[in-house]
């Protein structure tokens, strides 16, 4: 059944790729993106900003909002993080104005912080260790007290790190170990988890197709992985050797502490509870890498490789 759909971050990473999907399965799409992006042309687009008290999106109602418009851990200035973040929204929640019949927010594993060698579940309780994630937490924080208050039912996601052939996999480890100038902080001797592009926008859909609200859900895949596994099997896989290590006070310097310590802390997790309605097309990182690798070599990205 064809329901209606409002997709905030339209123009991003996994946003254009749940778009897109969702198009594909005959959904009524709207895109909320910023002046001077382009959105899918098959979706209707809504120009606006998060960042607008005054944004309007109109009289149109909404079977679900998917909200991932986001600043990423990236930018290190707190006010425009909380600005966009947090403020932008309880800007999108009033622009909505009670025209949705639900509310699918999308955050990170972040919320769990340092969780030792236990394997987290929808059950352990939040416990966020940096700024950038304490900010989005906030968000939730507003959006499950103003859904419930509405009758609004609400859902939020934690992703594991979401590769694909564009985004950080691409940008910041692909190319970088292209050019042989990738390190790996603490040497990756650290559990992160991981979803493939397909089955972080499959998990969504399913959520929705299957009226899957008033939940938490973790979604990442099967395997429980040290970063420094994950970097060198992706090495190998385009003939490249193993990246060397980088201390973290450098990594700091760099990234800053708040970024350096989100990206370092480790995590394993079960993706028990998403499994019972979505089943994964790539279960492990080893099959999410090498297709992903397939795909980068038929687009002729992988054309500078030293060997």
């Amino acid at each position: 059944m064809s329901k209606s759909i409002l997709v905030t971050g339209a123009t991003g990473f996994i946003g254009s790729h749940l778009v897109e999907e969702l198009l594909k399965k005959q959904h009524h799409v709207e895109s909320l993106i910023r002046k001077g992006k382009t959105g899918n042309p098959k979706s209707k687009t809504i120009t606006g900003d998060i960042t607008d008290k005054n944004m309007k999106l109109g009289d149109a109602k909404y079977d679900c909002v998917f909200h991932l418009a986001s600043h990423t851990p990236l930018e290190k200035n707190k006010k425009t993080l909380q600005n966009v973040n947090l403020e932008g929204t309880k800007n999108l929640f009033n622009a909505i104005n009670n025209n949705t019949k639900s509310f699918l927010y999308v955050s990170g594993m972040g919320v769990y912080g340092e969780t030792g060698d236990k394997i987290v579940d929808e059950t352990f309780p939040y416990s966020p260790n940096t700024e950038f994630v304490k900010t989005r937490l906030k968000a939730q924080e507003f959006l499950e007290k103003n859904c419930k208050e509405l009758g609004i039912d609400f859902s939020v996601v934690h992703f594991g790190d979401v590769y694909g052939t564009k985004g950080w996999f691409y940008e910041f480890l692909i190319k970088r170990l292209l050019k042989n100038t990738f390190r790996l902080p603490k040497g990756g001797k650290y559990y992160k988890c991981f979803v493939h592009i397909d089955d972080a926008v499959g998990s969504l859909i399913s959520i929705l197709e299957n009226n899957r609200f008033n939940e938490r859900f973790n979604v990442v895949d099967s395997t429980h992985t040290k970063f420094n596994d994950f970097v060198n099997y992706t090495a190998d896989s385009i003939g490249i050797k193993h990246p060397g290590n980088v201390p973290t006070f450098l990594v700091k310097a760099l990234l800053g502490s708040d970024l350096t310590k989100l990206l370092t802390t480790s995590i394993k997790a079960s993706n028990k509870k998403i499994s019972e309605i979505y089943q994964f097309k790539f279960p492990s990182y080893e099959t999410g890498v090498t297709d992903i690798i397939s795909e980068l070599k038929k687009k002729g990205m992988l054309a500078t490789s030293k060997r």
